[in-house]
């Protein structure tokens, strides 16, 4: 009998003692949840920005683009962005098929980017994201006077105003590095992939506004200059 009020009393100091236990990790645990819970707002703001790469190769070779983008911050994790440009082309192929190559058009992309840091409060960031684009487009395409080797006809031909249109998907990973105050500077690398296009009656354009030469896949990227708002 006193054998068993004594595991009865063991059994109960024990119980008692795992009840005040798990009760102290409840309230530590709270604390802890408490101190850690984030109180940054949803929306933070947005960001505008102006890719360089784009503007240099236009100004150093005959194509290239415009472009800027419009980035919301939502709670420093996710960023919905739009991005549009005007691309040019002004190409003369002198080696192959002496033809000239003119186009001038606008594009436009949407997609989101994920913060990728641990902190993800920090002023750095690594991201990465995808896109939907499209452009709508029209090309010139022309050959200036080239007799016929053989029977010196004259075969130049010139085609105005041909409609074409495409649409692609990005996959984008990048940078964006704070320098001071509103300033940061980014990078991105961007693998593109064609999902759908229209050519015109002569065949494949040499040139795609936004996407760049033709192609089904490309690989691309961009150097921005980015403004917090």
């Amino acid at each position: 009998m006193i054998f068993r009020l004594n595991i009865s009393a063991s059994i109960s100091r024990l119980a008692i003692s795992l009840l005040m236990l798990l009760a102290a990790g409840g309230v530590q645990a709270q604390k802890i949840f408490s101190l850690q819970k984030d109180s940054i707002p949803l929306f933070r703001g947005f960001q505008v920005s102006f890719d360089l790469v784009g503007a240099a190769q236009l100004a150093l070779s005959d194509y290239g683009q415009y472009e800027g983008a419009l980035r919301l911050n939502l709670h420093d994790q996710w960023f919905p962005i739009i991005e549009a440009g005007i691309g040019k082309a002004n190409h003369h192929d002198d080696e192959v098929t002496e033809l000239n190559y003119k186009t001038t058009a606008p594009y436009f992309r949407i997609g989101v980017d994920v913060n990728l840091m641990k902190n993800k409060h920090a002023d750095n960031r690594l991201y990465g994201g995808f896109r939907y684009a499209f452009t709508s487009y029209k090309v010139d395409i022309s050959r200036d006077v080239f007799p016929d080797p053989v029977w010196k006809w004259d075969t130049s031909f010139g085609v105005q105003d041909m409609q074409c249109s495409q649409h692609w998907v990005e996959a984008v990973f990048g940078i964006d590095a704070k320098i001071a105050g509103p300033l940061h500077l980014g990078w991105s690398v961007r693998y593109k992939r064609r999902i759908a296009h229209k050519d015109g009656d002569i065949g494949q354009t040499w040139y795609v506004p936004g996407y760049g030469t033709y192609g089904d896949t490309k690989l691309g990227g961009t150097f921005n200059v980015i403004i917090d708002i």
